[in-house]
């Protein structure tokens, strides 16, 4: 009876929380997205996550091009694996589960 009653206790302050929040999600999940913990996801793919060129620049007398492809249309898992597998210049960021989901849901509606 007691865990019962603690279950629900916690249920409802997290319940309460969300719905009471001082920001939407969607302006949580723009600012997540300006900065996550460091560089923004906009700094390197855009304000819609549609990619763009960071730099150009030589190398060994070669021109060369950085850029970021889009991540608009990404599975979540392959979105997620980005987060989590190192790959090229991508940050890692530590993000948590529900910050990515957060982050996802966001880019699919921008691109809209």
């Amino acid at each position: 009876m007691r865990q019962m009653l603690l279950f629900l206790l916690v249920l409802t302050t997290l319940l309460a929380k969300e719905k009471d929040s001082f920001i939407t999600e969607q302006e949580y999940a723009a600012n997540l997205y300006a900065n996550p913990r460091g560089i923004g996801c906009n700094k390197c793919h855009g304000k819609k996550g549609e990619g763009m060129i960071i730099s150009r620049y030589k190398d060994k007398n070669e021109k060369k091009v950085l850029k970021t492809g889009s991540i608009q249309n990404l599975s979540f898992q392959n979105f997620k694996d980005a987060f989590t597998q190192k790959k090229g210049v991508m940050p890692k960021y530590f993000l948590t589960s529900s910050e990515l989901k957060t982050l996802y849901n966001y880019l699919s509606i921008r691109k809209k």
